[in-house]
């Protein structure tokens, strides 16, 4: 996809980061019935909560928004090491989401890490639409608890382009 891009995250990303993750659990807040103010502080602690974890559990991670031409409309966190890329977070704008751009970003990252030999690990929630996306890219469940699947990709052979 010629205008999807990627940049580092700089700091002046915090307000659509924060825009982010809101759209990432609108669905979930919408289900509680709060009023807006309460699910905003909610929505901010989470953020920052979320925010803080990532940075300590991955401080070497490659932070990067997605770019749709000039426009932010996603983000990529990556924590690579010399065996494995660990997928920390992928996540996009409600209204770029199913049209491919997801699918296009893991297809690169899986051609990284078959020309390095390396694994790609991540977790997805268990009631995340995407683990079918990372199924039918090849990534098998390794582990799993109430909330989560841990999955893997093992580099085989140079992954074919993603049908969109």
């Amino acid at each position: 996809m010629p205008d999807i891009t990627l940049r580092r995250e700089v700091p002046e990303d915090e307000a659509f980061l924060l825009k982010l993750y809101c759209s990432t659990r609108a669905e979930e807040m919408a289900a509680w019935g709060w009023p807006p103010v309460q699910q905003e502080a909610f929505l901010k602690m989470q953020f920052n909560g979320q925010r803080h974890s990532y940075r300590s559990q991955f401080p070497e991670a490659e932070r990067h928004i997605v770019l749709f031409q000039t426009d932010p409309i996603g983000r990529l966190l990556l924590s690579k090491s010399q065996n494995e890329i660990t997928l920390v977070d992928i996540a996009l704008l409600p209204q770029h989401r199913c049209h491919g751009i997801g699918t296009t970003l893991l297809h690169d990252l899986l051609v990284e890490a078959t020309n390095s030999n390396r694994k790609v690990r991540l977790q997805v929630l268990k009631s995340n639409p995407a683990q079918h996306l990372y199924t039918r890219l090849g990534f098998s469940t390794i582990n799993e608890d109430e909330l989560y699947f841990q999955m893997e990709w093992t580099p085989q052979v140079r992954p074919e382009p993603p049908a969109l």
